[in-house]
């Protein structure tokens, strides 16, 4: 049920008070001081000349940055050696077997198991949820968060809805289970960046939280880092403000531990999380199977991966670079490495396709900390608008004339010490949305087509079958059948209703009465 408090929202630290401000004379020179002996000392180059406001704005920022962190990332993003300049191909090595398992080819009986276990850890409140939900829909041609995105269902639902219905139907499937007598909670924690935070509150408040309860979505903000020169000065875009840009989803490990969503999942007493992003239209939101599987490995992180098309498919690969867990890019393995053969099975030795789909351990989280130093900043370099110091005007520049540094979210898996990997059935699992409609390719049409078609499969699997009726258009080539997840979270509890009978499309079931009319 919806319940009628305010909405719990773990914000960034609010700005200080006037009385606390870097404003005063004496906390300019020492900013001043500090910022020359860090070498970025021309950003209070046109301090004089702005308003008291202004004035107190830019110290305010100076103040909260921590100027030398920037330097040391900056260095240790410049310095060390790209894998793209060194011979990775020998360092890089097929997943161990005792870590891997794959559903395709895993007995009915093991996938049961594992769903059992994974339900029980639901049931006992123990499973939390991180959405990563930073990025807009540009791409998409749309200025709204991309959660936000209606990519043409029958139902018009966003992605945000079809993920939170398959929440509040986990939730019930766990109520289900035996012995359980206390309500199920699956905390949704919903990572947004600066730019959508307001829009994907609104967003969830228009829509009732979409039969959640309002306590447990919980908003908070992945960090930021100032963009760089390419000699490392920070850029700013305007004489009172810093130029920054979001650290990546690699940002939510410091975003969870600085904004208090750790100390939440404590307070909860969380033991599990699943993390996906927000632009896959068939993620198993905290899938039972997968939470199962993890947590019988003991893993404190696990990957979901799908199988490789090809060899040349340009998809990041979960393996081992020396001798540690790491997703290497395509582009970083050599021909002869991207076509190796795993002799016990047939398929690509090196053939563990990254989705950004992943387990963690709540205590490994509480661990990222302690090596967050040794992690990995990527170098984006990028066209970048912003003021020249020497001419004190904002220039939009036609080359590329800085870099945007920014973690991934997999670059903590060569600190895992019990790495778990499971490839799951990607017609099943993933259906990223990432280009302009019309496309062709990861893109609102197949997007919508993937999700007609599993909903079809999930009649056919049921024993029932669909009747393409005269009037449907079927776009995509696909039949327009969609079932809500409030309805069926991945195809169970439909057999007893339309096992040998059938059901003609266009058809949109939003709930069991629906189907049950339907049926002939």
């Amino acid at each position: 049920m919806i319940a009628a408090t305010t909405p719990l929202s773990i914000k960034t630290p609010k700005p200080v008070s006037p009385e606390t401000s870097p404003s005063t004379p004496l906390s300019y020179h020492l900013i001043k001081e500090r910022y020359q002996a860090a070498g970025q000392g021309h950003l209070l180059t046109y301090y004089d000349d702005l308003s008291e406001a202004d004035q107190a704005t830019l110290l305010h920022q100076l103040h909260h940055l921590n100027v030398e962190r920037v330097n040391r990332i900056h260095q240790k993003a410049t310095t060390c050696p790209s894998p793209m300049l060194t011979n990775q191909s020998a360092l890089l090595a097929p997943l161990p077997e005792e870590c891997f398992d794959s559903i395709l080819e895993a007995s009915p009986d093991k996938i049961n198991e594992w769903q059992t276990i994974g339900l029980k850890q639901i049931a006992q409140n123990k499973v939390g949820v991180i959405l990563l939900a930073g990025g807009q829909g540009t791409r998409l041609g749309s200025t709204a968060p991309k959660g936000c995105y209606d990519i043409q269902l029958p139902s018009t639902k966003s992605l945000f809805q079809l993920q939170a219905e398959r929440i509040f139907k986990l939730q019930a499937l766990a109520r289900e289970q035996e012995g359980v007598t206390e309500e199920v909670i699956i905390p949704w924690y919903v990572m947004t960046s600066g730019p959508t935070r307001p829009a994907t509150v609104k967003y969830f408040e228009e829509h009732s939280y979409f039969g959640l309860s309002q306590d447990n979505v919980v908003f908070f903000e992945q960090g930021t880092l100032p963009c760089l020169t390419f000699d490392g000065r920070i850029m700013m875009e305007s004489k009172s403000h810093i130029a920054v840009a979001p650290d990546g989803n690699g940002g939510v490990y410091a975003a969870l531990r600085g904004t208090g969503v750790l100390a939440n999942m404590a307070e909860r007493k969380i033991e599990y999380l699943h993390a996906y992003c927000v632009d896959n239209g068939l993620v198993r939101v905290a899938d039972p199977v997968f939470i199962g599987y993890c947590v019988s490995k003991n893993a404190d992180c696990g990957a979901k991966v799908v199988r490789k098309k090809s060899p040349d498919e340009p998809v990041g690969v979960v393996c081992l670079r020396n001798a540690a867990f790491n997703v290497v890019e395509y582009s970083e393995i050599d021909e002869e490495v991207a076509n190796r053969i795993n002799p016990r099975n047939g398929q690509l030795a090196f053939g563990a396709g990254n989705i950004a789909n992943h387990f963690y351990t709540v205590d490994f989280l509480n661990k990222v900390e302690s090596f967050e130093g040794d992690l990995e900043y990527h170098i984006a370099r990028k066209k970048i608008k912003s003021l020249d110091i020497s001419t004190g005007e904002v220039v939009a520049p036609k080359q590329v004339n800085g870099m945007k540094l920014e973690m991934f979210v997999f670059d903590v898996f060569p600190f895992t010490q019990r790495m778990a990997v499971f490839e799951v059935d990607r017609r099943e699992e993933f259906s990223p949305l990432k280009n302009a409609p019309g496309t062709g390719e990861d893109c609102p049409e197949t997007s919508r087509r993937d999700i007609l078609q599993q909903h079809v499969r999930f009649i056919q699997n049921a024993g029932g079958k669909v009747v393409v009726g005269e009037d449907d258009k079927q776009l995509e080539g696909a039949p327009t059948l969609e079932i809500s997840p409030l309805v069926t979270y991945s195809g169970e509890g439909l057999s007893n209703l339309v096992s040998g009978k059938s059901i003609k499309t266009p058809l949109l079931i939003s709930s069991l009465e629906d189907l049950e009319k339907a049926l002939f």
